[in-house]
């Protein structure tokens, strides 16, 4: 059984880390291990200026199957998944880079929670999705019960939740969970296109703090949200990338935009 630092696999190139969860054998079924390896190369990617987006895929048949059997069995006999502190599932959200999601087949209870952490997801036809926490005698866990209703409504939502029922890539597309659907064998092609795309021609730093405003935005009213929109325009209108976005678009070139290091929330110049 893959473990320590090839439970996740890392491969960086043309501004693209790509991470491959590595559990085939066990359609990979999320560990501790793997929590751990996974956030920590995510944090790693965050701070380093030569990753500008990050993409996540499974080795094999699957995505993620959720949490291993094994410690499925152990959590419900009364032993933790883990006696220290644990970041919470939620953690890719907060790094400042895109997180893109390229969900090869499996994919089911936290798997599922983290493909709906990502910030773009796209899927393999025919690749299988359920909330499985109902059929596990359990709730909504790892904030479900949250990103779910926001990203495809209350009532769809519910549906998914209660029933625990398997959907494919295709229907999730309809809901809204997935945003592409290709044939299984370009997935991963067509999404590493899309994030070299955004490497190539998006801002780092006007990526992240969209994704900052997009998260942080998401439960406040429209006074506020533009009440801090308005300070951060101010500040990125300042940054040269804003003037390199001008230039190059008005001399039709490529722009040469500034790498980012950068932990998780607003990044240097635009926190307090």
């Amino acid at each position: 059984m893959t473990d320590g630092e090839d439970v996740v696999l890392r491969e960086t190139r043309d501004g693209v880390t790509l991470l491959t969860l590595n559990r085939p054998e066990r359609l990979n079924a999320w560990t501790l291990a793997m929590e751990e390896r996974y956030f920590d190369l995510l944090a790693e990617a965050a701070h380093d200026p030569d990753v500008r987006v990050v993409v996540v895929t499974g080795a094999g048949r699957g995505f993620c199957a959720g949490l291993d059997a094994d410690a499925l069995a152990g959590v419900a006999g009364g032993t933790p998944l883990s006696g220290r502190p644990r970041r919470p599932q939620s953690f890719p959200l907060e790094i400042p880079k895109p997180v893109i999601a390229a969900i090869n087949g499996a994919c089911a209870g936290i798997g599922l929670v983290q493909a709906l952490v990502a910030d773009v997801r796209f899927a393999a036809a025919g690749a299988k999705l359920t909330t499985a926490f109902a059929r596990r005698g359990l709730l909504a866990e790892h904030g479900l019960s949250w990103l779910l209703p926001r990203m495809i409504g209350h009532a769809r939502a519910t549906e998914l939740v209660l029933s625990a029922r398997v959907f494919l890539a295709e229907e999730a597309q309809t809901l809204g969970i997935v945003h592409r659907v290709t044939p299984p064998d370009e997935l991963l092609d067509v999404t590493l296109e899309y994030a070299r795309d955004l490497a190539e021609h998006c801002s780092p730093i006007a990526m992240a703090v969209s994704k900052y405003q997009l998260n942080a935005h998401w439960g406040v009213g429209l006074d506020e949200a533009r009440r801090e929109t308005f300070e951060l325009v101010d500040r990125m209108h300042r940054l040269p990338d804003f003037d390199e976005g001008v230039r190059s678009f008005v001399e039709k070139r490529p722009p040469t935009f500034a790498p980012l290091a950068s932990g998780p929330g607003l990044p240097p110049p635009l926190a307090d």
